[in-house]
């Protein structure tokens, strides 16, 4: 794909990848022996292959003299198989997980296969592997859709894409090899922040650039949320992760953040990236994609608005009802608990507002696969919504926090709601731009649909039903005011539930594998360019 620049944008990118290259070497050469050392030589090997891999291209045609008029789709396509490979090493990661806890034994004796290493690098690449490269794909698709312009250049989202990975890369390992801040959702080394946040600058940037050029006087919803999205995790990102290296060669450091103040950051964290990252991004996606497939417009975009604003405004005080009962102050737990309770207003607002859409269109949700998909997406939002503001009840969070019910209520978002809205997603691009109508193996995308249906609902209905049982059983007291039961009996019941996960999560990964499968023959047996609207080349250009 580095193909389609011209021979001085490949020559911009070699220069950049030369410099990190040095960087990386420096990593490798001068850092303590260990986990930074690991990554420098990690960093060393990607980018030399990729230093060779450009410098062969300089032999192929010169691209400058191409027309500019064409949407700039070859890093939305490098995006959507990016994220395509993390969500199989994130859910294979997912499934062996769920395993351990059922069959504790298979990893004994093998650190890095434990539970405590394992499974941060599950959540991070399911999260950011899977669905930040979702994100970065869908959102260069869709700005240059909605704005009816190019992306601003043709060098910048190649280098997201590629720091954004190595970020990703360095994260993973490094939860392998012990390395971590103990912080949720956000353990990678110091370094690897640092080169999330230029990554993140970039694409910020890119994507202002992209609609500061647009060609449509109106800025669709859709990039709203995007745009959100990429600011609020920025700003989440660096106030979290503030820490003092030890040295610059070595890749511990020093929180900034400790005690009660830094569960509360973590929490506003943890919640916000909750709401940023894994709702407002996606609403961007299905804010667009739904009325795509659907052939409908959105059925209120007043509505659509209120419910941006609403979701920005209360989203950002909830994170505190992960501390109830600790020694964050009682007027704070509270107003987390308030504003969790109040956000139900705008969520419900846009699930609503996306199943009303679909109002004359329901014989395409029953004939249509990949709406389904988007179908099944909007209703879990709703559902995980509800159910959110429900457990940051006080009485309510006093049953379900600490249990399984928090896993599935994790799950019932990310796999039904997240998940889905990305699946539904990719079945639309991937036709789109090879000029198909339809993906190469329809059958598939209707057997994915219900395999990923009937792993979430095995999955969530399961972690539901573990989660309750474990409230009540360590709540639950003899005539003597005794416990009922000690902690390993109730370890001992989550036992089938911890079995049905595995299978629920099996059937989800499966599906998964397919839609892999499917997306690379479709593009293979590729018909032409692109099938959707052609760009409107800015005023005072001329078309080669």
């Amino acid at each position: 794909m580095i193909k389609s620049l011209s021979i001085p944008e490949r020559q911009s990118i070699l220069a950049i990848v030369l410099l990190f290259l040095a960087i990386s070497a420096a990593m490798a050469g001068l850092a303590d022996r260990g986990v930074m050392s690991t990554h420098g030589l990690m960093a060393f090997g990607i980018l030399v292959l990729l230093g060779f891999y450009i410098a062969g291209s300089f032999y192929g045609p010169d691209k400058s003299k191409v027309s500019k008029s064409r949407y700039y789709d070859d890093p939305t396509l490098a995006g959507v198989f990016l994220s395509l490979f993390w969500a199989i090493i994130g859910m294979g990661v997912g499934v062996w997980v769920a395993a351990l806890l059922y069959w504790p034994d298979m990893a004994e004796g093998i650190s890095w296969l434990s539970f405590g290493r394992i499974r941060p690098g599950h959540t991070t690449g399911i999260i950011f592997g899977f669905g930040g490269n979702a994100l970065i794909a869908t959102s260069f698709h869709v700005v240059q859709r909605t704005t009816r312009a190019r992306l601003a250049d043709n060098v910048s989202p190649w280098l997201i894409l590629l720091g954004y990975n190595i970020f990703c890369l360095w994260a993973v390992t490094g939860y392998l090899m012990g390395s971590t801040q103990s912080k949720e959702y956000a353990e990678a080394e110091w370094y690897a922040d640092m080169l999330l946040v230029l990554v993140w600058v970039g694409y910020f940037v890119l994507y202002i650039r992209t609609l500061a050029r647009r060609n449509e006087p109106h800025i669709y919803v859709a990039n709203w949320y995007y745009l959100a999205f990429i600011l609020v995790v920025a700003i989440l990102h660096i106030v979290n992760n503030l820490a003092v290296p030890v040295r610059l060669t070595s890749a511990e450091s020093f929180p900034v953040w400790a005690g009660v103040q830094d569960a509360m950051v973590q929490w506003w964290y943890g919640h916000n990236a909750v709401a940023f990252f894994l709702t407002a991004g996606f609403l961007g996606m299905l804010y667009y994609f739904l009325p795509i497939r659907s052939g409908r417009p959105i059925w209120s975009y007043r509505l659509s608005i209120v419910s941006f604003w609403g979701i920005v405004f209360f989203y950002i005080w909830v994170g505190s009802h992960h501390l109830h009962y600790t020694a964050l102050p009682y007027w704070a737990q509270t107003l987390g608990m308030t504003f969790s309770v109040m956000l139900l207003v705008p969520s419900w607002a846009s699930a609503g507002n996306a199943l009303l859409t679909l109002n004359g269109a329901w014989h395409k949700v029953r004939d249509d696969a990949t709406l389904r998909f988007m179908f099944v997406a909007a209703v879990f939002y709703g559902l995980s919504t509800f159910e959110g503001s429900f457990l940051a009840i006080r009485p309510v969070n006093s049953l379900s926090h600490y249990t399984d019910w928090t896993v599935g209520h994790v799950h019932s978002g990310t796999l039904g709601w997240v998940a889905m809205i990305v699946f539904g997603a990719i079945y639309t691009i991937i036709p789109q731009l090879t000029g198909r109508k339809e993906m190469i193996w329809p059958r598939a995308v209707e057997w994915h649909f219900w395999l990923a249906v009937a792993g979430t609902l095995i999955y969530v209905v399961a972690m539901w039903n573990a989660g309750i049982t474990q409230g009540l059983m360590w709540r639950a007291y003899d005539e003597n005011g005794a416990l009922s039961y000690s902690f390993i009996e109730s370890v001992k019941a989550m036992a089938p539930y911890y079995l049905l996960r595995t299978i629920g999560g099996a059937l989800f990964l499966a599906g998964a594998v397919l839609c892999v499968l499917n997306c690379r023959q479709t593009m293979k047996n590729a018909q032409g360019e692109a099938t959707d609207r052609p760009l409107v080349a800015p005023v005072g250009t001329v078309e080669a």
